[in-house]
């Protein structure tokens, strides 16, 4: 009975749950009427809204304890000057738990309903954790509590037993690779958090960006640290010191990292890097490099640093940043995306002339890598999410999503690359998990060939030949050629 209600966070849509009613007032209410009206209600959370409709942000218990008594703020300010202003909605055919992760992920503890242009109630993120007890998702609410870095590595952990509780109820892959990276955010938050605890306040405005799966919010249990840092421009007098600062930053939070549970990055794509710890203008004219130069070399960077998502800071400084490149894939940059096109084309499914599955002997085992055979679907999603402009979806299958609705893929492409990504996806998943519980070993890629059933064998068989199919579709529409 637990299980089953467990699992309905997976299948519960916020349309099926009851809302609570939003309670308003506008931005000029003086702070002890808007006490009142809390008190009148029985509310804990106030909603503030402008003579047009427009939600601008909300005040809790918690807000008048911290920003007006602690601070001993005269009663008659008005609401709007100690108000928070992290507004979040979603629809009624969301998903619970996009809506619990999405909370995680937007440091938010309400969200508004907007059902078609109409707010029809908001939502507490501690009501749906209680809610959902047995879910693994409230799991995510210990680790926003752990206390220092060590908690935090027992948390990690943890981890791989919730993959496989998870995998073992039939949950979609899409959605363990969800819980798990909003995890990782969590830790990677808590770790920034402690660092700048240490060194003081950061000298100028920033962002703390993750790259490469976890930017896809796709991380397996085989990860490696790939992050960035962007910081908004500065006078020539400080520029030396906030350097100095991020760097010094990257270097504790990367030493952190590596303890926790995500080792450093062989590539050396981190922010320990000075090459990727830079002023916004650097990072501009990085890009810019990269889609005017046209090289192969300058292919694969782009690639790796458009998988980017910001998950601390000032996230206007990543939409510069998102806004400029915009722009600079407006021009025309036919040979950037030839190079790109041959990027998604170095890995190719693992398949023998007679259409049997290749693989390759490890400590005398015959494997595969499951890992190199998923990267072509990646790939060609990057490709064709940049060629048309899809910024705002970072997630493989989101940008296959987006791209059927284009048009770009008919209904039943999308479909094949979708259930053939997470099917990998899945397998991938749970091999790792089950090395690390079972064989007490680190995690990695190859699958060996005995261990996979007749039916699993016939399904990849199946997906290899789709990728094929979709890689020769790439040849012919960028390179212009099947050779």
């Amino acid at each position: 009975m637990e299980d089953k209600l467990a699992d309905q966070i997976y299948t519960a849509r916020i349309g099926d749950i009851t809302f609570k009613k939003i309670v308003s007032c506008s931005p000029g209410t003086p702070i002890f009427e808007a006490a009142i009206k809390m008190s009148e209600q029985k509310t804990s959370c106030l909603f503030i809204k402008n003579d047009q409709d427009v939600y601008l942000g909300f005040v809790t218990d918690i807000t008048l304890r911290d920003n007006v008594i602690a601070k001993q703020l005269s009663p008659n300010l008005p609401i709007d000057e100690v108000m928070d202003t992290n507004i979040v909605t979603i629809t009624p055919d969301a998903y619970v738990y996009e809506a619990i992760l999405m909370m995680f992920s937007k440091k938010s503890r309400y969200l508004l309903v907007n059902d078609n242009g109409n707010y029809v109630g908001f939502l507490s993120r501690n009501r749906l954790l209680s809610e959902q007890a047995e879910s693994p998702l409230v799991f995510i609410q210990s680790v926003k509590s752990a206390v220092n870095t060590g908690d935090l590595k027992l948390k990690w952990q943890k981890v791989p037993g919730i993959v496989s509780q998870l995998l073992a109820r039939g949950v979609h892959s899409k959605i363990v690779n969800e819980v798990v990276t909003t995890i990782a955010d969590t830790i990677s938050f808590k770790i920034i958090e402690e660092v700048i605890a240490k060194l003081g306040p950061p000298p100028a405005k920033f962002v703390f960006m993750v790259l490469g799966s976890e930017g896809r919010k796709e991380l397996s249990l085989k990860t490696d640290q790939d992050n960035a840092i962007i910081y908004e421009d500065t006078g020539e007098d400080k520029r030396a010191a906030v350097r100095s600062y991020f760097l010094d930053m990257a270097t504790q939070v990367s030493d952190k990292l590596n303890f926790v549970g995500f080792v450093y990055c062989d590539g050396d794509y981190m922010a320990t890097n000075p090459n990727w710890t830079h002023s916004l203008s650097h990072w501009k004219y990085n890009y810019k490099n990269w889609i005017e130069e046209a090289l192969p070399e300058a292919a694969v960077k782009f690639a790796a640093f458009f998988d980017c998502r910001a998950i601390y800071g000032d996230l206007s400084i990543m939409e510069s940043l998102r806004s400029f490149v915009d722009e600079e894939l407006q021009k025309p940059i036919e040979k950037f995306y030839v190079y790109l096109a041959k990027n998604a084309l170095l890995y190719e499914p693992p398949l023998t002339y007679f259409r049997n599955i290749r693989t390759q002997k490890i400590h005398k085992k015959e494997v595969f890598d499951i890992k190199t055979a998923m990267t072509p679907i990646v790939d060609l999603a990057r490709v064709y999410a940049l060629q048309n402009r899809i910024f705002q979806k970072e997630n493989t299958g989101e940008r296959l999503k987006a791209l059927r609705e284009l048009g770009v893929f008919s209904e039943e492409q999308f479909n094949e690359l979708s259930q053939s990504y997470y099917y990998l996806m899945g397998l991938r998943l749970k091999h790792q998990a089950n090395l690390i519980i079972n064989d007490q070993a680190a995690p990695n890629n190859f699958i060996e060939i005995d261990s996979l059933t007749k039916i699993e064998k016939v399904t990849l068989i199946e997906i290899f030949k789709i990728i094929q199919n979709f890689q020769s579709g790439i040849r012919m529409k960028f390179t212009n050629s099947l050779g």
